[in-house]
């Protein structure tokens, strides 16, 4: 069994047509403006909204290991208040914690919540085809996503993409490209779409901002397109990081020196929508410093694929 943090169903920004959207826990990068911070461990976490936190105490009273106190914290005012103010807030000794669930269960307020469930492989597949008739309709079918779902065990996924094959769901992939290409290669007959995630060719920079160079990730796009794979690219449009018409310049040389034609191009604005849960897991959120870009910059890199003769590039997913 593996970790799932959530699956989306109806989802229209994952693939073609309508689709089930499986989250899947674990991910070997920490891009900085990571807007799903809660899959990027493969481990099952603690989640807690301590700006909502009445400081009832009762999950104090229930936690058997001694992780949860009582605090005075200053806090912004509720309700469009101004100004702020100190209240007892519970806070969670992460290191104690063993994610056991009781606070959970004696929270009033739903300010706790324990991320990730294991599924086995037969009950994912039972929710993904409830499903069936829209994806049929629509063109549509199950997406696996995450975190990074090719890091995780590969007889977990090629079990789960068989079982998916041989009910005629369509199956695509959302990657950032961080495993090894064995994981890939053994799944490659069953799935029909790849959704890559090309971030920025500057090894320093992507070192900078996702934690790992980009070596393994370029090296199995190339293999994957190579291998006849139906591939749409997607890029995570920051300034501070690929930004800039010499950014851009630099990926779709890469992908002409290596003859990957892509049916689609997605170039993804940075947004901040993802920060909160940051705070919640009891991270700081590294994107701090990043800023979002226009959509001025963004037309204007369209444009550029455009004249480079990649033609079917849009703003979004």
């Amino acid at each position: 069994m593996h970790a799932v943090t959530n699956i989306q169903k109806f989802s229209i920004h994952d693939g073609d047509g309508i689709r089930t959207t499986v989250f899947f826990k674990g991910c070997h990068l920490r891009c900085a403006w990571c807007h799903n911070p809660e899959t990027q461990r493969f481990t099952i976490e603690m989640q807690t909204d301590t700006d909502k936190c009445t400081g009832c105490g009762r999950c104090v009273e229930r936690c058997p290991n001694g992780a949860i106190s009582l605090q005075r914290i200053e806090r912004p005012r509720g309700a469009g208040k101004q100004g702020t103010e100190t209240v007892p807030v519970a806070v969670t000794d992460r290191s104690k914690c063993t994610v056991c669930g009781k606070c959970v269960n004696a929270c009033v307020g739903n300010y706790r919540t324990v991320v990730g469930k294991e599924y086995p492989v037969k009950e994912l597949v039972r929710i993904c085809l409830q499903d069936q008739m829209f994806y049929e309709d629509s063109g549509g079918g199950v997406t696996l996503s995450g975190g990074e779902v090719m890091a995780i065990d590969n007889d977990y996924l090629l079990t789960l993409v068989k079982m998916l094959d041989r009910e005629g769901v369509d199956v695509t992939i959302d990657t950032c490209g961080e495993a090894p290409w064995e994981n890939f290669q053994a799944i490659l007959p069953y799935v029909h779409t790849w959704l890559y995630d090309v971030k920025v060719m500057d090894n320093d920079l992507h070192r900078q901002y996702m934690g790992l160079g980009n070596e393994r990730i370029l090296e199995n796009l190339v293999r994957l397109s190579d291998s006849g794979a139906r591939i749409y690219i997607r890029i995570p449009t920051i300034p501070e990081v690929n930004g800039t018409p010499e950014a851009m310049g630099e990926i779709i040389a890469f992908l002409k020196e290596n003859h990957i034609d892509p049916p689609q191009i997605n170039l993804l604005p940075y947004h901040k929508t993802g920060s909160h849960k940051y705070r919640k897991l009891g991270r700081p959120y590294p994107g701090e410093d990043l800023t979002v870009p226009t959509n001025e910059q963004m037309e204007a890199f369209v444009r550029q694929f455009n004249e480079a003769g990649y033609r079917n590039v849009r703003i979004g997913g």
